[in-house]
């Protein structure tokens, strides 16, 4: 590929970013490194001569040179930044999983499709020497029929609590599996333990089983004492076993099951080989299948159907994960997939989402809407007819009457407080005076705060412990005492701004921020989904 022009923008130069990059600039086609981190990029310029470096996302969608994007960024940014470069009519490599939701992958696949790009996923283990010559054995029958599949992927290390273990270490053997079987499971089965943060898989044990009779399991955890990663497949002929950690990556078990008088199965061992393959780097040669169909408009052997049908097995893996920890199904009409501890009450003619926990002695009353995800502490009361959005964390003690609206990802802390009355009156019913309030996403509500009924709280908004609230808060602003008055900005992330005239950059997470108009604004380009060191996604 020398002597031509660079076409590719690396999104996300982090963790694992750093490698893909490393391999771009090797094949001569990269032009443009994005990352949030500019001490990260201030070096990459002096390693890597001839790049271009940005913060700015746009910057990397605006420039015309650049026809394709490597998204490396971590797993819950991958939907939004592929959607978004895809509609900019550019050609799209993202790191696995493709997204994190069946809908969100078929979107991306079909807008694809729509726009004639080209869509391809990091399933790096499906351009491995050692699995494409056992893809290539079992083709031509060395194994035998197949009858039965399964997987190791271990370690201890980097422990994450944006997404769990299914999602982070089981695409690439999901995939595999896929690839070698040619086809998709009839019935998946998944069983798992959180040890060390809660509601975040540490280990998890997936069954496949597939209309073809084979039987496949992934055992994947990063709680294990040693590196271990490995593949078996059992054949009537023959066993082969795949091991990324070993010097030599295949072998071959010529062991044979005879039947003794018919009647009783005896195991004929038989001494291992080693399969001859060739030595190349797989990312090398993953990224090299992806700037060849690019340039020659090929379908991708990892192409977006093939990330989709990953994500199908792990979005069933997941339901079966929460099945399994539901304590109660004959409540509410969100029944499957959310966990109820068996001393919660919930009434008919509720909607529970999927993914949300609900724990000791909380009452969800009738007509109320929980999103997907939320958490809902001990001693809760929510309700009648109360909605709440996506991922919220409510905590102990705390009751979100009638009128109250929660947005996406709303924290209310320790027993903090919901009016829905003005003036209320043991001996005057005023249900029909009932005042709506509105918190909107990402805000928090400290703990012992009380919120006056009839107010919206802005969004990322941070609400002091022990505040009392009677007027509205606007967007990002950091109130505390009593009344409630503001004292200061809070960034996305929480933590508290300091401005340098009318601007400010967040210590912690980076973003930048501007005063107008009395308004906080954030700066284009300063968005902490662009990864950083810490944040990249990890390839296992």
């Amino acid at each position: 590929m020398e002597g031509m022009k660079a076409f590719v923008g690396l999104v996300g130069a982090g963790y694992w970013g750093r490698n893909i990059l490393r391999n771009l600039y090797g094949l001569g086609v990269l032009r443009t490194i994005c990352d949030k981190d500019r001490a990260l990029l201030k070096g990459y310029s002096r390693e890597y001569q001839g790049v271009r470096t940005t913060v700015s996302f746009k910057e990397i969608l605006s420039d015309q040179e650049i026809k394709a994007v490597a998204i490396a960024t971590p797993a819950r940014t991958h939907y939004g930044l592929t959607k978004a470069a895809l509609e900019a009519d550019r050609d799209v490599f993202v790191e696995k999983p493709l997204a994190l939701t069946v809908g969100e992958g078929e979107e991306l696949v079909e807008l694809a499709q729509k726009r004639d790009k080209i869509l391809m996923v990091g399933h790096i283990l499906q351009y491995h020497p050692a699995v494409m010559r056992l893809k290539d054995l079992i083709k031509e029958g060395e194994l035998g029929r197949i009858q039965y599949i399964y997987s190791n992927r271990l370690n201890i290390g980097r422990l994450r609590t944006e997404e769990n273990i299914l999602w982070s270490f089981a695409p690439h053997d999901i995939s595999v599996i896929l690839g070698l079987l040619e086809e998709e499971p009839a019935r998946v089965t998944a069983y798992g333990g959180d040890y060390v943060s809660n509601g975040v898989y540490d280990v998890t044990l997936t069954a496949l089983e597939f209309r073809n009779q084979v039987k496949a399991h992934i055992f994947v955890s990063w709680l294990h004492p040693f590196k271990e990663q490995k593949l078996i497949v059992v054949g009537s002929k023959a066993m082969a076993v795949f091991d990324d950690v070993s010097e030599e990556k295949l072998f071959i078990y010529p062991h044979k099951i005879e039947w003794k008088e018919g009647k009783i199965p005896v195991a004929q061992r038989a001494d291992y080989y080693p399969v001859e393959i060739e030595s190349k780097e797989p990312l090398q040669e993953e990224l090299r299948h992806f700037v060849g169909c690019v340039l020659e408009r090929s379908r991708p052997r990892t192409d977006g159907e093939e990330g989709l049908r990953v994500i199908r097995v792990l979005e069933e893996a997941e339901r079966s994960l929460l099945a399994g920890q539901q304590s109660k199904s004959s409540k509410g009409t969100g029944g499957e997939g959310y966990f109820a501890h068996e001393s919660a009450f919930i009434d008919e003619d509720t909607q529970i989402g999927r993914g949300a926990k609900i724990w000791h002695f909380t009452h969800i009353l009738k007509g109320s809407k929980i999103g997907e995800g939320c958490i809902i502490g001990q001693n809760v009361m929510i309700g009648p007819e109360v909605t709440m959005g996506d991922r919220c964390k409510i905590q102990n003690n705390v009751s979100v009457y009638k009128g109250v609206t929660l947005e996406d990802e709303v924290f209310c802390g320790p027993s903090c407080v919901f009016t829905n009355v003005y003036n209320p009156r043991a001996f005057i019913e005023r249900k029909h005076e009932f005042r709506p309030t509105l918190v909107k996403r990402g805000a928090t509500i400290g703990a012992n705060a009380t919120i006056i009924c009839g107010l919206t709280t802005g969004c990322y908004a941070m609400i002091g412990a022990g505040a009392v609230v009677t007027k509205d808060v606007p967007d990002h602003a950091l109130v505390t005492g009593v009344p409630a008055a503001q004292i200061g900005w809070a960034c996305k992330c929480g933590t508290t701004l300091r401005f340098e005239n009318d601007s400010a950059r967040c210590d912690y997470c980076k973003r930048g921020y501007r005063m107008a108009k009395g308004k906080l604004e954030e700066i284009e380009g300063s968005a902490a989904e662009l990864s950083s060191v810490e944040d990249s996604q990890k390839k296992a």
